[in-house]
């Protein structure tokens, strides 16, 4: 029989009347009880907060809470291995970032397989990242900096959040892109405990995510060069793009998206894709996450979903082989 008491609220909330019948009538009593979003990352960090805001939203339009949940330990291993497990019914999601696309080379063994296991449900947005160095380093720009670089090889070192992090990974892909640079690695756990390195001298280099490393920059505190998305950033302006420095083709970012448990029916997908969606095209959650540095994305379906990823694993694989990067 058909819940029509779920089927109203859900086709007010998501304004999608043409759609979530059907979904309803597959699934007429989804969500039965709060929906969990698993964030493999700490409270506070900036995976967590756009999990929140978002979870909060889709609460409110859902028939059940969404309660976000920290499962840190083994990089994203240990929470994406829940959801993995979890059952098959569209409760138990994974609010993950490019570190979805690196795992299956990083480490030798997992215990789930990073696409397969996994139902793409929606892409919710891109963070670029921003090349900053020391202020006493002698280079103002990139082309500067890369000359320096291939002048002394060996001679400095970068920064980074942690072995195959986005931002390893996205430092391999710019010292490989600039002609195969030789500056050291030295991973750190996480960006608070790299920034006084960066900032003392301690290390040369960092590449940060944007809203991390924005407020050092617009301080003055470091010196920013470039910004690793395809446009500059709205809070500076005057810094440019990878691709505008002499890098062609640079872009990485980090991104978010969210995953379900392989399997969960594609009617309880579309509807999590629709409610996902019409949150990410909310002014107020635009703004915010603009704060961040965050591009939202609204118009996501589970196949781009699926293919954004696929395409990620397929840049990403070369870098980490050629790199030699494994898990801490």
């Amino acid at each position: 029989m058909l819940d029509r008491r779920n089927l109203l609220a859900l086709g007010a909330a998501l304004s999608a009347p043409a759609l979530i019948p059907a979904a309803a009538r597959a699934q007429s009593d989804y969500p039965r009880e709060p929906i969990r979003l698993v964030v493999p990352f700490s409270a506070g960090g900036p995976t967590d907060i756009p999990a929140r805001l978002i979870a909060e939203e889709l609460g409110k339009m859902l028939p059940q809470r969404v309660i976000v949940e920290n499962r840190t330990g083994a990089g994203t291993v240990v929470g994406a291995e829940a959801v993995a497990k979890a059952p098959k019914d569209g409760h138990t999601l994974l609010y993950t970032t490019i570190a979805q696309a690196a795992i299956k080379f990083i480490y030798p063994t997992l215990p789930f397989d990073p696409v397969n296991d996994f139902q793409p449900v929606a892409l919710t947005g891109t963070i670029p990242m921003l090349m900053m160095v020391n202020k006493q380093v002698p280079a103002n720009t990139l082309p500067e900096l890369i000359e320096l670089f291939k002048k002394n090889p060996g001679k400095y070192d970068y920064a980074s959040t942690g072995s195959g992090a986005a931002l390893h990974l996205a430092s391999e892909l710019f010292l490989k892109q600039a002609g195969g640079l030789q500056v050291s690695h030295v991973p750190y756990r996480g960006s608070a405990a790299a920034m006084p390195d960066v900032l003392n001298g301690t290390v040369a280099m960092m590449l940060d995510v944007a809203n991390s490393a924005l407020p050092f920059v617009q301080r003055g505190e470091v010196k920013g060069l470039a910004v690793s998305s395809t446009q500059r950033l709205p809070q500076l302006p005057d810094i440019p793009t990878f691709q505008e420095a002499g890098v062609p083709g640079y872009e990485a970012y980090t991104w978010h998206m969210v995953l379900a448990p392989a399997g969960t029916p594609q009617p309880v997908v579309t509807m999590l894709n629709q409610a996902i969606n019409k949150v990410m095209a909310m002014e107020s959650v635009k703004t915010r996450l603009a704060d961040l540095t965050m591009t939202t994305r609204s118009d996501s379906t589970p196949d781009s979903t699926k293919k954004w990823l696929t395409d990620e694993i397929a840049k990403w694989e070369p870098v980490i082989r050629e790199a030699g990067i494994k898990a801490d």
